[in-house]
């Protein structure tokens, strides 16, 4: 008989360890990654104006702060190690919470990973260029180091990955503090010929899901439910971190703006490095652009650490991928895992070498993530009428509103991606359809036996 994720637990259950502010600490540091030096210039370039612009990242706020609430009724009544998957996996069964398993491994994760390497390679390139192909390959050569250090069995202490959140957001609020008190604002640029304004609305399916993106990481706090002191804090710290970092990101988009203008953002490719150079030359663009490449650096880091552990589960759950489960004693690592996560994350990257790198990797994960992240939004109403009595320490406010906003969200930004952003979208859904034909092989398997 395969081993479920809670009797897979059951030898070493998570402690409760966890305060209200560990959390609201481990939120921010989840969800400011190294996407919000780079991924404005995306928005920027699909917005009509300011005004877009900056209701954009509200808007992204408040539909982050509305999925949390969600996030944290399933957490607080059944807390678990497995995160989302385990949401999944208790309102749909294993056929689907395989499938979500499959898109972590093959789409969600790796993409992610892709995204950041070419964030690194972005500013890392800034200090020293290695050619043409300069952020492709300290992309690829990012996913190397890491996944080697992760193979050696070496682990990243708490201290030092705390340290290097504190040296993310002190980035953050240096382009903050620069662009907003010390840079005198950009002038408007000159029209050689009346422009035609464009309709508001023009650029904005596109555009929410680059902000989404960056805003992406909350739900990631689930997997952390099962080790709080008190249930509720996953509540507040959801709502409290997730404030915190709407007001950071209309900030350091507004000292962005300032500095650069909207269309100068749109052009650049490193908007803070970009920001600083304004004040401090080439020294504070490079000083800016060395903190944003470790703060990158970190993000894979802790992405290929967790990712790496859910494929694992995967293993131990599925003999078809029984292969992924093995745990190599000598290094404490899953290795097997770390190597296949490596791999697919490299041929992204070498996908994006000839294409737009990080809008091909963000269009690439996006409808399956949201695809997904509308199943545990509906998974609130399976699980409520499931298991009316089961003990809900927090309820969605006005139910069913709520949780019905965030689906129909969810719904429209899975349809967004697959209409606005078409080839890499499919690509995406192609390989969750691989991962339909290995479910029904693996349960073919199993029938057999």
């Amino acid at each position: 008989m395969t081993p479920s994720p809670s009797s897979a637990q059951a030898n070493g259950a998570p402690k409760h360890v966890l305060t209200t502010r560990d959390t609201i600490a481990i939120i921010v540091g989840l969800v400011i990654g190294a996407g919000i030096f780079r991924l404005p210039q995306l928005v920027a370039m699909n917005s009509a104006n300011e005004w877009v612009f900056y209701g954009l990242w509200i808007a992204g706020g408040v539909i982050s702060v509305i999925g949390a609430m969600v996030y944290a009724e399933l957490a607080t009544a059944f807390p678990s190690a497995g995160g989302d998957y385990s949401f999944v996996q208790r309102a749909y069964g294993r056929s689907l919470s395989f499938l979500y398993a499959w898109a972590r491994i093959a789409v969600i994760t790796t993409g992610s990973i892709a995204v950041l390497a070419y964030t690194f390679g972005d500013y890392a390139s800034n200090l020293v260029r290695l050619g043409p192909a300069s952020s492709s390959l300290y992309a690829a050569l990012a996913v190397i180091a890491l996944t080697a250090i992760n193979l050696a069995g070496i682990r990243e202490t708490k201290g030092t990955q705390n340290w290097l959140t504190v040296l993310e957001v002190a980035g953050v609020v240096a382009v903050i503090v620069t662009g907003i008190l010390l840079v005198a604002p950009a002038a408007p640029a000159a029209a050689a010929a009346p422009a035609e304004p464009k309709p508001w609305m023009a650029g904005v399916p596109l555009a929410i899901l680059f902000v989404l993106f960056t805003y992406g990481g909350w739900n990631e706090s689930a997997y952390i439910s099962a080790e709080l002191k008190q249930r509720r804090s996953m509540v507040v710290a959801l709502v409290f971190g997730l404030a915190a970092v709407t007001l950071l990101y209309l900030a350091i988009n507004y000292a962005y703006v300032r500095t650069l203008g909207l269309e100068g953002l749109a052009k650049s490719q490193t908007a803070a490095a970009d920001v600083l150079r304004h004040s401090f030359g080439d020294a504070g663009s490079k000083i800016i652009s060395f903190i944003i490449a470790v703060s990158a650096l970190t993000s894979i880091n802790a992405t290929i650490i967790v990712g790496a552990r859910s494929n694992y589960a995967l293993g131990r759950d599925w003999p078809v991928f029984g292969w992924l489960g093995h745990w190599h004693e000598k290094t404490d690592a899953p290795r097997n895992s770390l190597l296949v996560q490596a791999g697919v994350a490299l041929a992204l990257v070498i996908a994006g070498a000839f294409t737009d790198k990080i809008e091909t990797m963000v269009n690439y994960t996006m409808p399956v993530f949201w695809f997904f992240i509308m199943l545990v939004g509906v998974a609130l109403f399976v699980l409520r009428a499931k298991e009316p009595n089961a003990p809900r320490p927090f309820k969605v406010p006005l139910y069913p509103v709520t949780p019905i906003i965030f689906i129909l969200t969810c719904a429209y930004l899975f349809w967004s991606s697959v209409t606005y952003v078409k080839g890499g979208a499919l690509v995406g859904l192609g390989v969750l359809g691989v991962g339909l034909i290995l479910l029904l092989v693996g349960k073919g398997r199993r029938e057999t036996r």
